[in-house]
């Protein structure tokens, strides 16, 4: 370095070592308001209003909680009957007769019309087209039943012009619907204890196939308690598809007016919801014999007479 470039490097070192101001330290806050000036001049809020209320918090909760537990507890007292011990008795209303048929109106009672030593009573359950009637014929010829068809007794009374429930009957088994339990009960009874009484050697002995019957767990559990227990259930287990072929071609000869595609259809939805619980219900009791349905019918009354003779029933000689 010349010497005449020395004062002049002397007089810059001179003025960077001069001390320089510090500037005070600036918040985070104050940095904020310079660039967002508007927020610091609005309006300033109480903090002791923006505390969380927890009142209605609790109250929700708790409200909530006891709505369910309330709604559990209704679901699951209608849906769990109390046991048949802890259960009033069943008494049967009686039914207003027709002018001309007095019989079908029966008092309350508690005990059975007749005993299981005396009388053998056989339900014939399967879906409609299952072949319950072409077999309870065969058992009839063979082993001298009594074949009563709920399902006959209830038409007849339908086309009887007196009765007073001709008209109920037939709306409800157009509509593929359950005829109230009282009126069906009643209606075998009378043709249980018209059969009796004609019969030589009375009621000792008497056999009963009751074909179609029962239909709900009600109508099991009203007939077993008020008429007679049952002995057991013969059930004929036949695929929907095979019914429905054969009420079809029943349908073009039967005169039926259940026979029809519409009937059939609410008659299976009404079988398998309805009917079906009381063959589960007697399996396990022990009281169901199963037959296979789908195969012709004489094939059917060879198993047919085979599990008779398993159950001590032998056909007549």
């Amino acid at each position: 370095m010349s010497l005449r470039a020395l004062p002049s490097r002397l007089e810059t070192l001179t003025r960077l070592s001069k001390p320089r101001a510090i500037l005070p330290p600036v918040s985070v806050c104050q940095t904020y308001q310079f660039i967002r000036p508007y927020v610091a001049g609005g309006p300033r809020v109480d903090p002791a209003s923006q505390k969380i209320k927890f009142w209605p918090i609790v109250f929700i909760f708790f409200g909530g909680t006891g709505t369910f537990m309330y709604m559990v507890k209704s679901r699951a007292n209608a849906e769990s009957p109390k046991p048949r011990s802890q259960q009033r008795p069943i008494k049967m209303p009686a039914i207003n007769p027709p002018a001309d048929n007095p019989k079908l109106s029966a008092p309350a009672k508690d005990t059975p019309t007749f005993s299981p030593t005396s009388v053998s009573v056989i339900f014939v359950l399967g879906g409609p087209g299952a072949g319950k009637g072409t077999q309870c014929a065969n058992l009839v010829r063979d082993y001298g039943f009594k074949h009563l068809s709920a399902g006959d007794l209830l038409r007849e009374e339908q086309d009887r012009p007196e009765s007073e429930f001709g008209s109920m009957i037939k709306d409800y088994i157009t509509n593929g619907k359950i005829v109230p339990m009282e009126v069906t009960v009643q209606l075998l009874e009378n043709a249980m204890t018209d059969y009796m009484k004609n019969r030589e050697g009375g009621a000792a002995g008497s056999r009963f196939l009751i074909d179609g019957f029962p239909r709900k767990m009600d109508q099991a559990l009203r007939f077993e308690e008020a008429v007679c227990p049952s002995q057991f259930t013969l059930f004929f287990d036949c695929p929907e598809h095979v019914m429905q072929e054969r009420l079809i071609n029943r349908g073009k000869t039967s005169g039926r007016s259940d026979d029809n595609a519409e009937s059939i259809k609410k008659r299976f939805r009404t079988f398998v919801e309805t009917s079906m619980p009381v063959v589960d219900y007697f399996e396990t009791q022990g009281k169901v014999v199963t037959v296979e349905a789908s195969r012709g019918p004489d094939e059917i009354y060879e198993e047919v007479k085979k599990r008779m003779g398993e159950k001590g029933l032998e056909a007549l000689k």
